[in-house]
């Protein structure tokens, strides 16, 4: 799949248009736009092959949260905890001791998962769960880790993920973005995690905030209705008129697109997000409400809503799990917060049909050491040769532990997952071939993978 290549043919997109995608219902301009062959960069696009998602929800905790009190079960850790040790598979050089995990495991769901006492409400999920116990990636430093899990590089400003997926796929609902960010964390790469950077802006995330004004600079103070109408198809005829003059002009086009989407969204997004319109015991099962999960609770909702509605790609966001001291009361704090609204999410999916194609992926950046950060603190330092990321519904076999760190979980040492291989893989379960999602600039065909990745097929169901 190329820039240069039809994604699908008229007789599909007309077909789409019949089915209420509506790609070329842009309000007072849809004559001009049937006249030149308009075709919106966020229509409906064919896949590759037949997808087990339709969407991806990705839960994103920066900071690089504990596999050791989470998700990786290791009594050999916890038998040695205090003992002082030169291994190289625990970093720090000689003579560092060794910090077993803060909390314990119990087996849950018929498969007998280990999962750590900090999700109680998430275990009961466990028969849906993939936990990647074998994930790794390049850089131990934040903004170099996180924009290689957004981007899969490190060295040169890419597409974001989302991107990535919009510019395959493009999305079902013309009247909101292909690609939602909520509430994304400043930081530790920025706006870059949800870039475009040489793929056309209309394919870049939308921020949503689940406080105030959800889209800054969305509404027009001086007209409304027909009038700002008017006006806008006044600045779009223009727009357009230099458009033919210059024939190609990326920014231009993606400034023609963000006007249109902009003002069919100012019906279509408070309507989306409105969660008083949903019943007490639904924001109950989010935890909205009380202070401990309130925000993430909102930002899950607002996700299945979003999902719901035909959005592509979802990211939800919460930061502060970089512990490098204060792990015991701090990690506690961090898994409440997100426990409960993660397993309302999954419940709320489940009732409605809509967790078998909807591709859920929870992770950080890197996962962190073995041992302490220094003597008799509580904390741990950054660890980007072994850490766990989860995945679950949308085409993924629940259950199960894929790959394994080593026994003190230090380094990843079987069935590892790289980064690109985890791109790889939800690319695949949305029905692209990673290899074939190809982007031409500056004179090659980039892809989200680079020259790397692979399909992990152990996962998939």
């Amino acid at each position: 799949m190329t820039s240069s290549s039809p994604l699908t043919t008229r007789r599909d997109l007309l077909k789409a248009t019949s089915c209420g995608f509506g790609y070329l219902a842009l309000a007072g301009l849809a004559h001009e736009a049937a006249a030149k062959e308009y075709r919106s960069p966020l229509a409906p696009r064919m896949a590759h092959f037949g997808a087990k998602a339709k969407r991806v929800i990705f839960m994103f905790m920066q900071g690089g949260p504990s596999h050791l009190e989470t998700f990786d079960y290791k009594p050999e850790l916890a038998a040695n905890h205090g003992k002082s040790t030169s291994s190289a598979l625990i970093g720090g050089g000689r003579n560092v001791r060794l910090l077993g995990p803060q909390y314990d495991f119990a087996p849950h769901g018929s498969s007998g998962l280990m999962i750590s006492s900090l999700f109680p409400h998430l275990a009961q999920h466990a028969d849906d769960l993939c936990l990647l116990n074998g994930m790794f990636t390049d850089s131990p430093a934040h903004p170099q880790a996180s924009v290689m899990l957004h981007t899969g590089s490190t060295n040169f400003v890419r597409p974001s993920l989302g991107a990535w997926v919009v510019y395959g796929l493009g999305t079902s609902n013309q009247d909101l973005p292909g690609f939602v960010t909520i509430n994304p964390p400043g930081g530790a790469g920025g706006a870059q995690n949800y870039g475009s950077a040489f793929l056309p802006a209309a394919y870049q995330g939308t921020p949503l905030a689940t406080g105030g004004d959800a889209i800054a600079n969305i509404r027009n103070r001086l007209l409304k209705g027909k009038a700002q109408r008017k006006q806008l198809d006044l600045i779009q005829k223009l727009n357009r008129g230099l458009l033919d003059r210059v024939e190609k002009h990326q920014e231009l086009e993606g400034v023609i697109e963000s006007y249109e989407l902009a003002f069919r969204m100012q019906s279509a997004v408070p309507a989306v997000i409105d969660l008083d319109k949903e019943s007490a015991a639904v924001k109950e099962r989010y935890g909205i409400g009380p202070k401990a999960t309130d925000r993430f609770g909102k930002q899950c909702l607002m996700a299945r809503r979003l999902a719901e509605k035909g959005v592509r790609f979802i990211q939800i966001s919460t930061g502060g799990w970089d512990q490098h001291q204060g792990i015991l009361t701090r990690l506690k704090t961090n898994c409440e917060g997100i426990d409960k609204p993660m397993a309302g999410l999954m419940t709320d999916l489940k009732d409605r049909g809509m967790l078998e194609d909807t591709l859920l992926v929870w992770g950080g950046e890197f996962g962190r050491a073995p041992r302490e950060q220094a003597p008799n603190q509580d904390g741990r330092p950054h660890n980007n040769r072994g850490y766990t990321m989860w995945m679950a519904g949308g085409g993924i076999k629940g259950g199960q532990r894929y790959g394994a760190t080593d026994p003190l979980g230090g380094v990843a040492i079987e069935k590892k997952v790289h980064i690109h291989d985890l791109h790889a893989t939800i690319l695949h379960l949305l029905g692209m071939n990673h290899e074939e999602l190809t982007y031409r600039y500056a004179g090659r065909d980039f892809r989200l993978t680079d020259v790397a990745g692979e399909v992990v097929r152990g996962i998939l169901a």
